[in-house]
């Protein structure tokens, strides 16, 4: 089973980036902040944790207000820096763990957590600015990350109360994990500050050590706390450390702090703090976690013909899928049936993806891992129906399925656009 082994926290301003960018270690105004996470680097150096859960949120960089959700979860087996609008910073991508990142999704659906998923996105300065200072050193961060990127920019937001809740829900999803790994948990962002309207710039260093005692010994009255209650106290965008709770929250409920630091330059009071867990829940909690999480598809396999769409179809498949639903572009559409063998190039499909394609093989493709609405994108646009999909996936001729329907009917997908 999986360790928890601790819990990080972090502030993930882009003024520590910057830093390490420029080399300012030994600037008086830089060296402290280098010193603390000197403290963190130590620790993942000596303990060496296979794979880092990091919650951080995204700063409207990769995740937009045209689709933007509370918790977010990457599933992918790399992850690179993102263009903030500057260009990307020059630090190397790191590697995700699909199969623990997979079964976290998985268990916290169990535990009734509704997540969404990403693949294929880039990471900005909130998970990347403290990583590149936790684990730099003239190196990049060689074992994994999961990243978990929380929605608190746009309101409403995850309660800190739901925080904590989830942070618990982290912790059955981890140790219920198969494989003998250790994990750490890093939380990011904060402390305090403000840095839009009149009250920007506030800061307020007092309270920023009254969270951390309280985080340390009575995480419950922080998740009592509403979000006005933590933008008064420690700035509007100093509520972002309601993800501190997380990990809290997936630490039992006594922890050893190991380090704590805090240090106030200019609009954000850098923090870094270890928590060293204490204990692990017991063999026959995980076990009975372990059928909870997966009773919902349970028995789906004996139901032939029936072939679920999972988070593994979506990562293992992602090259395929995304080439079909760009058939949603106009451009694309046109060029699928004028040059396919130039686009099929242009995206890098295999010589397997590109024969299921021009066979038009409908149930190929479906054991190959692609979902069927991709498949009804492409029939419209070649001009065929839903209908001949259905036929061919039940080795049928388009007769035989209509005899076998109500109603002879033939539809697609397709609007006017008939290129």
């Amino acid at each position: 089973m999986a360790n928890i082994i601790g819990g990080i926290g972090v502030s993930h301003t882009p003024t520590i980036g910057f830093a390490q960018d420029k080399a300012l270690r030994e600037q008086p105004a830089w060296k402290p902040v280098f010193e603390q996470f000197d403290k963190v680097g130590n620790y993942l150096e000596d303990k060496q944790p296979d794979a880092l859960v990091f919650i951080y949120n995204d700063h409207i960089t990769s995740f937009f207000f045209d689709h933007y959700s509370p918790f977010t979860l990457g599933v992918d087996d790399t992850f690179s820096p993102a263009d903030e609008g500057g260009g990307a910073r020059d630090y190397p991508p790191v590697s995700g763990h699909p199969a623990l990142a997979r079964h976290i999704g998985q268990s916290l659906f169990a535990d009734e957590f509704d997540l969404s998923f990403f693949q294929k996105k880039p990471i900005d300065h909130g998970l990347f600015s403290p990583l590149s200072m936790m684990t730099d050193r003239g190196r990049r961060w060689d074992n994994h990350i999961i990243p978990l990127q929380i929605g608190v920019l746009q309101f409403p937001i995850p309660t800190a109360s739901r925080c904590f809740k989830l942070g618990k829900a982290l912790r059955r999803a981890i140790e219920s994990y198969p494989e003998d790994i250790n994990v750490a948990i890093v939380a990011t962002g904060g402390l305090s500050h403000q840095v839009h309207g009149e009250r920007c710039g506030f800061n307020n260093p007092d309270w920023d050590e009254q969270f951390l005692d309280l985080l340390e010994s009575d995480p419950s009255q922080l998740a009592s706390m509403t979000h006005a209650d933590y933008a008064r106290l420690g700035g509007l965008e100093g509520a972002e450390v309601i993800m501190w709770l997380i990990m809290r929250g997936a630490l039992s409920e006594q922890v050893d702090c190991l380090h704590r630091a805090t240090y106030l330059p200019s609009m954000t009071n850098i923090a870094t703090v270890i928590f060293q867990d204490k204990d692990s829940s017991s063999e026959g909690e995980i076990e009975a976690h372990q059928q909870k999480v997966g009773e919902q598809l349970a028995g789906i396999g004996d139901i032939p013909g029936t072939h679920p769409f999972t988070l593994e179809q979506a990562h293992n498949a992602w090259r395929l899928n995304h080439f079909l639903h760009k058939l949603i572009e106009p451009a694309h559409r046109r060029q699928f049936v004028d040059s396919p063998d130039t686009l099929f190039a242009e995206y890098g499909l295999t010589e397997q993806e590109i024969s299921l394609l021009k066979q038009r093989d409908w149930i190929g493709l479906i054991h190959y891992g692609v979902i069927f609405f991709s498949l009804e994108k492409m029939a419209a646009v070649l001009g065929m129906t839903n209908i001949d999909i259905y036929a061919q996936m039940r080795g049928e001729t388009v007769e035989e399925f209509q005899q076998s329907r109500n109603s002879a009917i033939t539809y697609s997908v397709a609007g006017k656009d008939k290129s």
